[in-house]
């Protein structure tokens, strides 16, 4: 009977983290805007009806493959309409939603509807929507619903979110691990990070240059914190998961001023709040949510399970919510970094490229801070440059795209180089880039230098 009392206590609102609650689903909320806000100038151009990856083509044809299925497989709310009045709406919610959790009104609702929004994104944006952090957030979006309660958590509803953060952490360290890659196990994975990422900053080029041994004791850092300090967050002990915060944010903060990683590094430092009770709380008893006693557990299961057995079953059926997922950063580091660029002509000799608004191009322009927004075109391109075009034919749709002077498209670069009439011919070509040294960049002004490799796509013509 103890037993008993004490396991549904779990689902009991009690757990003293009211302080720590209330500024969770205020970062929770700004979080989820910071999202929005970059949907609101990409949207259109990423999925939209003249975008690279129209979502009124994608969803078609998942119906027609997969009948009934279909809107299990991809949950979004453009299955009413996939216009472009639709994506705006679902971007003018999900914002206002935010704000509103920013504010603490009505918080479950908010979350609620910020989550189905993002969520309708992600189901029909395909190659733009491959990232871990985007299950990242819609995963604390889902147990915060049994965080904003109006009586103080349930202890269930504390661990979990926690043990989301324990996950990101301990699971990141143990891919490095199973990877393979030597340079974590040389502990030179850190000494050509900060020019290899998918947009560097200003501050990580100047840490590029420190000696090997701050690199080395980085790496070493960064496999202590994630494959052992973590699990101290289990302790009974306040001052332990207190000392485990403070080491794990500066953790955060140090990538956050290196490298741009949207919102997700800013969402682990929001999850670490959740570590710290406070202090002299007392707790109360009340009724248990019976809600709470099936759905947590579930979670809890089978977040576990589908780290080693990705085919575990509940893991399978909640995939598309992207709810329960396994997590595992910087597996293998990037030895190299290419950049790919589209370029237009007129005339079949001169070619023109296309300026970034974000990623690296002009070898003078410094590399900026622009975290926790989330360019997904930049983002994506440097994925599709460590790959071939036959991996990411959606290089080739961009290309499609200009040659039509496509708006949208046009948006996610900083100007137009054919504002009269279009090309008649775009490529994709294929340059390696790297940090200049100290010397080079006084003499010259360059923070990068680079090398034409040659075509990544073939060119496209009208």
């Amino acid at each position: 009977m103890d037993d008993e009392v004490t396991l549904m206590r779990w689902f009991a609102p009690g757990a003293p983290v009211a302080r720590a609650r209330s500024a969770f689903l205020r970062a929770l909320g700004l979080i989820f805007f910071s999202a929005f806000y970059s949907l609101w100038f990409q949207i259109h151009g990423l999925i939209g009806d003249r975008g690279i990856l129209p979502a009124a083509e994608y969803l078609p044809l998942v119906k027609r493959i997969l009948g009934i299925k279909a809107y299990w497989f991809a949950p979004t709310l453009l299955w009413i309409s996939t216009r472009d009045s639709m994506l705006t709406a679902i971007v003018i919610v999900g914002a206002i939603a935010s704000i509103t959790l920013v504010f603490n009104l009505l918080p479950r609702v908010s979350i609620a509807v910020a989550m189905i929004c993002f969520l309708s994104f992600i189901a029909a944006a395909q190659d733009f929507a491959s990232y871990q952090s985007d299950g990242m957030l819609l995963e604390a979006a889902f147990l915060s619903l049994f965080l904003a309660s109006r009586d103080k958590p349930s202890p269930a509803a504390v661990f979990l979110l926690r043990y989301e953060w324990f996950r990101i952490y301990f699971e990141s360290g143990l891919v490095k691990l199973l990877s393979g890659d030597p340079q974590w196990r040389t502990l030179t994975a850190m000494d050509k990070y900060y020019e290899n990422g998918p947009l560097p900053t200003f501050i990580g080029w100047h840490v590029q240059h420190w000696p090997h041994s701050f690199h080395a004791a980085s790496a070493a850092t960064t496999l202590i914190v994630e494959l052992f300090l973590v699990w101290f967050i289990f302790a009974p002990s306040r001052r332990a998961r207190l000392v485990v915060f403070t080491i794990t944010s500066m953790l955060q903060i140090g990538i956050i001023l290196t490298a741009n990683y949207a919102f997700l590094n800013y969402l682990v430092l929001a999850l670490g709040i959740l570590l710290v009770d406070d202090r002299g709380a007392r707790e109360t008893s009340a009724k248990r949510s019976y809600v709470a006693a099936v759905v947590l557990p579930i979670h809890f299961i089978t977040t576990t399970f589908m780290f080693l057995f990705p085919n575990f079953p509940p893991a399978r059926l909640l995939a598309p919510m992207r709810i329960a997922n396994s997590f595992g950063l910087f597996a293998v580091m990037t030895r190299a970094r290419y950049e790919i660029e589209f370029q237009g002509t007129r005339d079949g000799t001169t070619w023109i490229a296309y300026p970034f608004r974000y990623k690296p191009q002009d070898p003078k322009e410094a590399p900026h801070i622009y975290a926790p927004y989330q360019p997904r075109f930049d983002w994506n391109l440097w994925f599709a440059s460590l790959s071939t075009v036959a991996d990411n034919p959606w290089v080739m749709s961009t290309q499609s795209r200009l040659l039509e002077n496509s708006p949208p498209v046009l948006r996610l670069f900083r100007s137009n180089p054919f504002p009269d009439r279009p090309p008649i011919a775009v490529r994709a070509v294929l340059w390696q880039y790297w940090f200049t040294t100290p010397e080079e960049r006084e003499k010259t002004g360059a923070w990068w230098n680079r090398q034409m490799i040659g075509e990544y796509a073939s060119a496209v013509a009208r």
